[in-house]
């Protein structure tokens, strides 16, 4: 009897372990720190862009968002067709690479691609493994980070939203609708180049098979702007510069941003919202999200 009580105590653990395993393996977040370098940003910059190049990656666009950072914005045609499996899938067709001037060290980390994945509700979600794989394999995997103690499951982010009241991946911004996806497309670049609302063209990516577009937008005005954002929320050890840029979605004849409240809490799921160690909260940025829907407005030709 004692020889079978045993048998099934030592079943039970090994259960319990392996579930918790399974668990923690399930957790995903959004960022990867794949290393650390010293030296000059713009060479360092450089040596990544040959290594994401040689691993099959088109670099789409990259911008200095504010001194001692750079984004790098790719995609290859896995990203794009991943993209394309599902409605407004063209957000995840731009991963970013992100440098981080931090101390005398440079962070170099990029987007997961599978949680983003995930957040953007993709049918494909295959393809995006095998982007985070390569991604791996060019650059290197240290830590991955972005959720603080938060364990988020693809199931959890396919249905996320920040807190009651706040809006969900399908509750986008609509920012201007025109008579065809070409004339909706043309005012973008055009806004775009013209600097309405404080922003300016990081990259452009057009989805295969579909009349769809991503634009990533760099922001530079008042409350709207990368540098207020990040300098009052992204201070923990290991910087979220990949969180940049923003994203603007021409989809048919019509013109959408992720709702802020989604795009940044996204990125900062375990961000609290009125007090922290290091004075991080969303408390500091409430005056952003509609800023950023403004100057997004501008640029699209919307009536704000």
């Amino acid at each position: 009897m004692r020889s079978i009580l045993r048998k099934v105590l030592s079943i039970g653990l090994m259960f319990v372990a392996a579930t918790g395993v399974a668990l923690a393996a399930a957790a995903l977040k959004p960022f990867t720190l794949a290393y650390t370098a010293k030296g000059d940003l713009q060479q360092v910059a450089s040596e990544v862009k040959s290594k994401l190049t040689a691993a099959g990656f088109e670099i789409a666009g990259s911008y200095s968002p504010y001194q001692g950072a750079m984004v790098i914005a790719i995609t290859n045609d896995l990203l794009k067709k991943a993209s394309a499996s599902s409605e407004f899938g063209g957000y995840a067709a731009g991963q970013r690479v992100s440098l981080t001037k931090v101390g005398d060290e440079i962070q170099v980390s990029y987007t997961n691609p599978t949680y983003l994945g995930n957040a953007y509700r993709l049918k494909d979600i295959s393809d995006m493994e095998k982007v985070q794989a390569q991604l791996a394999s060019a650059l290197g995997k240290q830590k991955e980070f972005g959720t603080g103690d938060k364990q988020l499951t693809a199931k959890d982010l396919r249905k996320y939203h920040y807190m009651f009241g706040m809006e969900y991946f399908d509750d986008p911004s609509e920012l201007a609708e025109y008579d065809s996806y070409d004339q909706a497309v043309a005012a973008v670049e055009k806004g775009l180049a013209a600097h309405k609302g404080g922003t300016s063209k990081v990259y452009r990516i057009d989805i295969p098979g579909k009349q769809e577009t991503v634009f990533g937008v760099a922001l530079t005005q008042g409350c709207s702007g990368d540098k207020y954002i990040m300098s009052r929320i992204d201070k923990a050890p290991l910087r979220s510069t990949a969180h940049l840029p923003y994203e603007i979605l021409v989809s048919g004849n019509n013109v959408y941003a992720l709702y802020a409240r989604f795009r940044i809490a996204i990125d900062w799921p375990h961000l609290p919202m009125v007090a922290s160690s290091n004075g991080a909260t969303f408390f500091n940025i409430m005056c952003a999200p509609n800023a950023i829907e403004k100057a997004l407005t501008e640029a699209a030709g919307g009536e704000i």
